[in-house]
C-alpha cells in the first residue's frame, strides 16, 4: 500500500506501510508455526502499541494477505480500529465456503504447491523464470515481475512468503467463523485469477457493521499496483463513514 500513501497524505492522513513478518530481513523466523495467522494478526497489535497508538483506533487497508491479517486483526482487535478495507480477499470462512461450491480450488492449486517441502524453494533458486511466468498470468507487468524478483527473490524473502501458507493448517479453527464488528469495505477486481467471486459474496454474513463491497472492472488481482486512484477512493469513502 506504500506507492498508495501520496493519494491518502493529500486528504490529510498519515500512512505507514510496514513489512511483515517474513519479508522484513530482520523478522524471518523459520518454523511454520510462526507464520499461523494469529501470530501475525498480533504482530498488527504490536505494531501499533510501538507507533504510539496505544488507546488510539486506525483506518487499516490490506490488500491479498494484508487482508487476511487485516479481517483477524478486525475481528480479535475491534477496538483498535476505526474502520478496515480489505483488498482483493475476503474473510477465511467466506473464501473457503465460496471455495466448496465453485472454481476457487482450480484457482488457488498454488497454495497446495506451497506445502511441497524445499520443492518452492529449489523451484526459485534453480528456475526462477516459471514463477515469474506464472505471475504474469495472473497479471502483473514486467515491472512488477522485476520487483518480485528483486525483493522476493533476491533479497531472501521467498522461504518466508511460502510460510504464510503452510501455516494455514495451524489456522484456529474458530477463526473461520470470526466475525467483525468495524465498518468495512471488501474491494474487489473481476480480472482476479486467484480469488473467486462466490466467496467475495459471502463476505457479508461475516460482517456486525456497515458494509460495502466496491468491484472493479477490468482490474488483476495486482489491485494496489494496477488501480490506485480506484482503491485510494473506495478507501477514502470508507474512512470518510465515520468521520
Amino acid at each position: 500500500m506504500a506507492a498508495r500513501g501520496p493519494l491518502l497524505h493529500a486528504h490529510g492522513y498519515r500512512t505507514v506501510a510496514p513489512d511483515q513478518r517474513g519479508y522484513s530481513p530482520g523478522a524471518r523466523p523459520t518454523r511454520r508455526r510462526d507464520y499461523a495467522v494469529q501470530h501475525l494478526v498480533d504482530d498488527v497489535r504490536a505494531l501499533l502499541d510501538a507507533l504510539g497508538s496505544a488507546g488510539e483506533r486506525v483506518h487499516l487497508v490490506g490488500h491479498d494477505w494484508g487482508a487476511v491479517v487485516g479481517w483477524g486483526v478486525a475481528a480479535t482487535y475491534p477496538d483498535r480500529l476505526r474502520t478496515f478495507t480489505a483488498v482483493s480477499v475476503p474473510p477465511t470462512g467466506a473464501f473457503v465456503r465460496g471455495g466448496l461450491r465453485g472454481p476457487q480450488l482450480l484457482k488457488s492449486w498454488y497454495i497446495g504447491a506451497f506445502q511441497l517441502p524445499a520443492v518452492p524453494e529449489l523451484l526459485a533458486g534453480r528456475r526462477p523464470e516459471v514463477l515469474e511466468r506464472v505471475l504474469r498470468g495472473a497479471g502483473m507487468t514486467q515491472e512488477d515481475v522485476a520487483r518480485f524478483r528483486v525483493e522476493v527473490l533476491e533479497h531472501g524473502a521467498f522461504p518466508g512468503a511460502i510460510g504464510y501458507y503452510r501455516a494455514l493448517p495451524l489456522a484456529r479453527r474458530g477463526s473461520f467463523a470470526a466475525r467483525v464488528r468495524v465498518p468495512t469495505t471488501l474491494v474487489w477486481s473481476d480480472g482476479d485469477t486467484a480469488v473467486d467471486r462466490a466467496g467475495v459474496d459471502l463476505a457479508a454474513d461475516y460482517v456486525d457493521a456497515p458494509y460495502e463491497l466496491v468491484v472493479l472492472r477490468g482490474v488483476s488481482h495486482w489491485v494496489p499496483e494496477h488501480a490506485p486512484e480506484a482503491l485510494a477512493e473506495a478507501v477514502l469513502e470508507r474512512m470518510g463513514s465515520v468521520g
